[in-house]
């Protein structure tokens, strides 16, 4: 903004103090009245957006709050450190995470996505005008339901079209794809995080709601053994970081050398249980979000449930699927190790050089050399944890009985130059849409359970899922409860 101020010569300096003064006096709002007099209502929306952003400039932080958790992305392994030393990396590594590297926010174009430094979370939705007033209020866009299923409502509100509520709710995702932590590779200094991409607020709280109660139903169908094969799988629960709960659709993925003889890889012989309905909508959402390429839609998932003290020991996936794939995570937010060792401090215990948190209602895409050189692991997990990954087969690896579902085939990214157009043009629209579920009959029945919380702030107690062994009937009700 500052070549907008070009055109004011020294004969102003007198008067500047004074006018910064006046305006020190005044509110923010009454600072955008005067500013946005006569404006359309475009322009309103504009204007009030970039001073947003500067008041918030001093509260944006990277994606790495400076807590406990996210500790292993400051301090390096001894190993790796070492390494480091040898080749100069350590230093590149620290002028990195100290903001002189490419160590910042991404934002496309069309998001207004911003992380305080207090926590993990994006607690700064951006601001619109309500009506005609000149009164600044919270923006409750990514609130906003589709006519997609994700939710659970068989119908959501329609008071604007759906076409403008997607590229609103689209306009809010978070993007950042500049990760950069450089290991000795091969003798080469090699930035092991190159193709990580970190989307936030891909899917908010009603959402994720509806899709892990989605996941325990199809938890019951498998103790139950209603599900396919070897779809469904419970392991016994021997010792710490052992007995995570896993359910393959699409294809039967063998993580290790089976009683059978099998390899590590895709079993093309076995049978499992295709994509349901629930997760190609999350597919068709991704893609269309410019969250996965149009070229790589994947055809397989994998979903893992922990409880507390289940992990995902360290490796790199197996290459009968192709890049890029990706994780969304649901329930509580946990920690991803990265780097070329990863060190088993105990059992379910790993460490790491570069630790990434994961929030809730996020996707993780792997790819590049963080797909490929870069192990990666989850550590034992504190509570109850969910993530789902999507990946495309290779064709040569496609199970025999497998068949192609035409309702993935031609899935469209929304147009980038139309999305930010569309989301300003609907600010206000949505703003009103927002207020009209608070007060709606409905909405209030249901905010007893979800509550409207910023960016991705669902997750549950540690009891609040009953034992499986209980009927579904018997379950105690949601609470959700706000990260502090």
């Amino acid at each position: 903004m500052t070549g907008e101020f070009v055109g004011i010569g020294t004969e102003a300096g007198a008067g500047e103090e004074s006018l910064m003064g006046s305006l020190r006096n005044l509110k923010r709002e009454e600072i955008l009245e005067v500013l946005s007099e006569g404006f359309c209502d475009h322009c309103e929306a504009l204007l009030q957006e970039r001073i947003h952003k500067l008041s918030k400039k001093g509260e944006i932080d990277t994606l790495y709050p400076s807590h406990d958790t996210a500790r292993s992305a400051e301090i390096p392994s001894a190993d790796a450190s070492s390494i480091a030393d040898e080749n100069g990396l350590e230093s590149s590594n620290r002028r990195i995470k100290q903001g002189r590297g490419p160590w910042k926010l991404l934002q496309t174009p069309d998001s207004s996505y911003s992380v305080k430094k207090t926590n993990g979370h994006d607690t700064s939705p951006s601001p619109a005008y309500l009506n005609g007033n000149k009164q600044a209020v919270v923006q409750s866009e990514f609130e906003i339901l589709l006519n997609d299923g994700l939710s659970g409502a068989s119908r959501v509100d329609n008071s604007l079209p759906e076409e403008e509520k997607e590229h609103i709710r689209y306009s809010q995702v978070g993007r950042k794809k500049d990760f950069v932590y450089f290991e000795n590779v091969r003798g080469t200094s090699t930035n092991v995080l190159q193709g990580l991409e970190l989307h936030t607020r891909v899917f908010n709280a009603k959402e994720q709601k509806n899709i892990v109660e989605y996941v325990y139903s199809l938890q019951r169908l498998g103790q139950k053994g209603h599900l396919r094969g070897r779809t469904y799988s419970e392991p016994r629960k021997w010792m710490r970081g052992k007995g995570r709960v896993t359910t393959q659709f699409g294809c039967c993925y063998n993580y290790a050398v089976d009683k059978d003889g099998n390899p590590p890889g895709i079993i093309r012989d076995e049978d499992v249980d295709p994509l349901p309905d629930l997760f190609k909508q999350m597919i068709k959402r991704m893609v269309g979000w410019h969250i996965l390429p149009a070229t790589c839609i994947p055809n397989s998932c994998i979903v893992n449930i922990y409880d507390e003290g289940d992990c995902i020991p360290p490796h790199i996936d197996h290459h009968d699927f192709v890049r890029p794939f990706c994780t969304v995570s649901f329930l509580a937010e946990c920690n991803i190790l990265f780097g070329l060792n990863l060190k088993a401090l105990s059992p379910g215990e790993f460490s790491g050089p570069f630790s990434l948190p994961l929030p809730v209602g996020s996707v993780l895409i792997f790819n590049g050399n963080g797909a490929d050189i870069a192990k990666h692991c989850v550590p034992a997990v504190p509570t109850k944890r969910i993530s789902i990954t999507f990946r495309k087969m290779d064709d040569s690896k496609l199970p025999y009985r497998f068949q192609l579902d035409p309702e993935l085939a031609g899935i469209k990214p929304l147009p980038y130059s139309s999305s930010r157009k569309m989301a300003m043009q609907s600010n206000q629209l949505a703003y009103r849409e927002v207020q009209q579920h608070k007060h709606n009959n409905n909405y209030k029945s249901e905010s007893e359970t979800v509550k409207k919380t910023s960016m991705n702030d669902f997750s549950v107690e540690k009891n609040e899922f009953p034992p499986l062994s209980l009927s579904a009937g018997s379950s105690s009700k949601w609470r959700v409860k706000r990260f502090q």
